[in-house]
């Protein structure tokens, strides 16, 4: 916004920076419509089902009758409820889900701000997000919920933690904190990708100990990434670690007393948590907008492609929905606690002396 203010002046740069503001919002909101109706569609396919298919062609138009049946249905808050926590609560969980986005670059120039501590922008906001639920289980004043709610506390800290430092060994090798510059330090190849740096370690000169340890670092990162991808399920509450909401043990956890636009504000909130973390997993380790092949300066090509990494990253999220079946809550903070966290830590060692030793 600020390029904008100082290319056409106060009054036109901020109205063109809202705009871009509330673009993004919309596109946003029709990507989680779509993406809704993408999770329930690879969901009835494992199952051998049809899924939705009456709304629309195809049943497209699903998830935009869902919303109109939020909308126009009407909002009850329990009489034992703590009526204002009860409603600030929804509203807190999007309004953090929102602006988490501010940081995140769609395309080679395409970002709202281009802060240079945008990982730390992005840690601070996300980790914000479990007030939201932490207030809506306690001022709906029941076990239920209240019981959902202690469990995501629980969960979304065990599993922060092990993000962070994953996030960590990602900094490391690009000495930033600026996004966009991760993205650009991806650019030469599938083999740069974080990712899959095991490949570039082979095809890059050296000593014989430089490429083991470019090597070794490589097979690290991979693991990041995947240590990344499930803790990003665990963070987002979703299967098979969807324990705060476990409709077999809570009936539906924090959401319980929840309807209408009060339980649809929890939805929008926690898809959107979904879709940065599959955004998060592209640009960090996946190479961002760049092609298998190299460097996208095109914005418009870049922006489709990060698109599409970003869906495909969500098919999984959708495929370990399908099958892998719920986890105890003891075998969930075990895996972050006793596994994640100490492979983790061991994974900033060895990239940080990669790193110092031999220049990453």
């Amino acid at each position: 916004m600020r390029d904008l203010v100082e290319q056409f002046g106060p009054l036109w740069g901020s109205v063109l920076g809202i705009a871009q503001i509330l673009g993004f919002a919309i596109l946003l909101l029709l990507t989680l419509a779509f993406i809704l109706l993408f999770d329930r569609k690879v969901w009835a396919a494992v199952m051998m089902r049809k899924g939705p298919n009456v709304v629309g062609p195809f049943g497209l138009f699903q998830s935009f009758a869902d919303f109109l049946k939020f909308v126009f249905k009407e909002i009850v808050i329990p009489a034992a409820a703590n009526k204002t926590v009860f409603v600030i609560a929804p509203i807190l969980t999007l309004v953090l889900a929102f602006v988490t986005w501010a940081v995140v670059p769609l395309a080679p120039g395409w970002v709202i701000s281009d802060m240079n501590v945008g990982i730390l922008y992005l840690l601070a906001i996300s980790s914000l997000g479990v007030y939201g639920i932490i207030m809506g289980g306690w001022a709906s004043n029941s076990k239920y919920p209240f019981l959902g709610a202690l469990r995501s506390a629980a969960q979304m800290v065990s599993y922060e933690v092990s993000i962070g430092f994953v996030i960590v060994t990602v900094l490391l090798l690009v000495g930033s904190l600026n996004l966009t510059q991760i993205v650009n330090h991806q650019s030469a190849g599938l083999w740069d990708w974080h990712g899959f740096s095991f490949i570039g370690a082979l095809m890059h000169g050296g000593s014989p100990i430089k490429i083991a340890m470019a090597f070794v670092t490589g097979i690290v990162m991979f693991m990041m990434m995947w240590i990344f991808f499930i803790s990003a399920l665990a963070e987002t509450n979703r299967p098979p670690f969807d324990l705060p909401e476990a409709e077999s043990e809570l009936v539906a956890g924090y959401q319980v007393e929840y309807s209408a636009t009060l339980y649809l504000l929890f939805m929008v909130g926690e898809y959107l948590n979904i879709v940065l973390m599959c955004a998060m997993i592209s640009i960090l380790f996946l190479g961002g907008w760049n092609l298998p092949w190299g460097a996208v300066t095109n914005p418009y090509i870049g922006f489709l492609v990060l698109y599409s990494k970003i869906w495909f990253v969500f098919f999984l999220f959708a495929m370990v929905k399908a099958f892998v079946p719920r986890y105890r809550y003891d075998q969930l903070m075990r895996i972050g606690w006793k596994v994640f966290l100490p492979t983790t830590l061991v994974a900033v060692a060895v990239v940080g002396a990669n790193v110092t030793f031999f220049g990453g």
